[in-house]
């Protein structure tokens, strides 16, 4: 697994084939519509693209011209790469819900003047400080989408330490997967040692929803994924979720989907 890898295209089959990775893409020419998250996102020359989890997003409807240059990065790389600034936290938030920004040309060329300074620097395996030779292309290219996406939706270019340093412990409790057996808020709250108001307000704060949303949304996307997936059972997917019956994941699914299980698997009962 490179832990940089870079296409000239966006599709549902490179997506599967990246599980894992953190896409980054900037549409060149052609449409189409990114399904991401359950919700439709039209695509356009100048859009970019930021998505935390390749293998969930499907592109559909892409015309015969539809270009992109697309940059592959692992978490770990990323995590290295990060820049000191906490806006990530903020970006991170936002990006889950609408993952795609409306780039003015300004913005566009700086963008895809990254994305090819990434693909030249990575070509160059023989350099001798080839590692901090990619870390520092990739920095780049995030230092830029923050600058972006604080421009494009005027939010302040930092967060204070101690939200930044709260919010990133609580995401990376969701990324581990702990959604899959704990969904009260005062578990997180407990292991992050604040009180679930304050890590609430603090979710609020920053993402402009409250931890319970974070929370249900991060089980939703998993299970609405599993539902896809016809070898597994509503029992097995109520035993991953520790739910104590299929009646009460059912119950869940209409809750915060607004359809039934059986309507997301396609009319299987």
């Amino acid at each position: 697994m490179q832990p940089i890898e870079i296409a000239d295209i966006l599709s549902t089959e490179l997506q599967l084939a990246h599980t894992g990775y953190l896409t980054h893409a900037l549409c060149l020419q052609g449409t189409a519509t990114l399904l991401f998250n359950g919700a439709a996102h039209p695509l356009q020359p100048g859009d970019c693209i930021i998505m935390q989890r390749s293998e969930s997003a499907q592109i559909a409807g892409a015309s015969e011209d539809f270009r992109t240059i697309t940059v592959y990065v692992t978490p770990e790389f990323i995590q290295m790469a990060m820049p000191l600034s906490n806006y990530g936290t903020r970006g991170h938030m936002m990006l889950f819900n609408d993952p795609v920004m409306h780039l003015n040309p300004r913005q566009q060329e700086r963008c895809r003047e990254n994305m090819e300074y990434v693909r030249t620097r990575c070509a160059e395996r023989d350099h001798r400080f080839y590692l901090d030779l990619t870390l520092n292309a990739v920095q780049g290219m995030i230092i830029d989408f923050f600058d972006f996406h604080a421009e494009i939706y005027d939010e302040k270019n930092d967060l204070s330490h101690p939200n930044a340093h709260l919010m990133n412990r609580f995401i990376e409790m969701l990324e581990r997967g702990e959604y899959r057996t704990h969904r009260d808020i005062a578990y997180y709250a407990d292991k992050l040692c604040v009180t679930p108001k304050y890590l609430s307000e603090t979710c609020k704060s920053i993402s402009g929803c409250g931890a319970a949303y974070w929370i249900n949304r991060y089980t939703s996307v998993e299970i609405s994924r599993l539902l896809r997936d016809r070898s597994l059972t509503l029992a097995d997917i109520a035993f991953r979720f520790d739910f104590s019956s299929t009646a009460y994941l059912s119950r869940y699914i209409r809750q915060n989907l607004g359809v039934s299980a059986s309507e997301i698997r396609g009319g299987d009962k």
